[in-house]
């Protein structure tokens, strides 16, 4: 999950933009290529930015946590998403391609090991990236936090949130069937699969749009309609996605396996009133973990943009022990 519905909006207390001094495609030997970027300094402390969705791509304000001087930041669309290729494909798409692409740019980039930063579906894949891969992470740095199971999902897609959204819930379920509402993200699969591209874009843009009006807690920030082909692949990218238990071996799996990466020092950064990703996640996160500090944030909701969550991104980089 995640939307880059707040990102335009500057926040005063953010490092600027740091143009990138390396911009790569990465060709992965199965029919896909991956847009990779480093900004920051070249010999800095080496930090992994995984975008949410999955399906969101990166844009330039997730460079802007970093200490220039400090940090070298290394971003990547994943798989069928941003300036990656193919667009909106799900083929050879899994949660297992992401972390196989994330060695493959580890190595070839000389990375011997970084921190994993992340936010909702970026924070999923850190974990498990991590799980798969303790010795190489140094930090986990998450926001937001979604841990791919059936009930965050029946939370989101099965009524939970609409209890508080009725009105924008009832734009989401209107252009499907009534006898199919049993089960929205099966409905939204079928016509986001169908093979028209005109009811795929259709069924997308509410499929982002549901999401995107719950990203801010802040009541000043509008709704809009997100771009037609933006909107397509993170819709289709995310339902595949979710429609697969993110190709998990159970449900639960993160916290099941959560031992693996007990030692590593993990920072979890939550809005109290996060309506996508609720703080129960974090907080079963975090529960019994001694190296994991979480950090509810008041008044925030999920989105990076958030000020609150923003500003505690942005302290927790400066302050995180070298």
């Amino acid at each position: 999950m995640d939307q880059r519905s707040g990102q335009k909006r500057a926040v005063e207390f953010l490092y600027p933009s740091i143009d990138p001094f390396d911009q790569r495609v990465i060709d992965m030997g199965d029919g896909h290529r991956i847009y990779v970027e480093q900004c920051g300094n070249p010999q800095g402390e080496a930090v992994l930015v995984l975008h949410g969705g999955p399906g969101g791509g990166c844009s330039p304000s997730m460079r802007r946590y970093f200490d220039p001087e400090r940090y070298r930041v290394v971003l990547f669309d994943q798989r069928g998403c941003g300036r990656s290729r193919p667009h909106a494909s799900v083929e050879a798409n899994t949660t297992w391609h992401l972390v196989s692409d994330i060695e493959v740019i580890r190595a070839k980039l000389g990375i011997d090991r970084w921190t994993c930063f992340g936010g909702s579906w970026g924070a999923t894949l850190a974990l498990i990236y991590a799980i798969s891969h303790p010795e190489r992470v140094t930090n986990l740095v998450l926001r937001g936090v979604f841990l791919m199971t059936r009930a965050e999902l029946d939370w989101f897609y099965g009524g939970g949130a609409a209890t508080f959204f009725p009105d924008i819930w009832a734009r989401f379920v209107a252009p499907v069937p009534a006898a199919e509402r049993g089960d929205l993200i099966a409905a939204y699969h079928r016509r986001l699969f169908s093979g028209n591209l005109m009811e795929e874009s259709r069924f997308g843009r509410a499929w982002a749009n549901w999401e995107n009006a719950l990203a801010s807690v802040s009541q000043d920030v509008p709704v809009g309609e997100s771009p037609s082909e933006y909107a397509r692949a993170f819709a289709r990218l995310e339902n595949h996605y979710f429609s697969n238990a993110g190709f998990l071996e159970q449900d639960g799996w993160i916290l099941a396996n959560r031992s693996r990466i007990a030692h590593i020092p993990a920072v979890i950064v939550q809005g109290r009133y996060d309506m996508i990703c609720p703080p129960l996640s974090a907080w079963k996160l975090a529960e019994g973990w001694e190296k994991a500090d979480l950090r509810l944030v008041p008044f925030a909701g999920h989105a990076l943009s958030e000020p609150g969550i923003s500003a505690e991104l942005v302290r927790v980089m400066d302050t995180l022990p070298r």
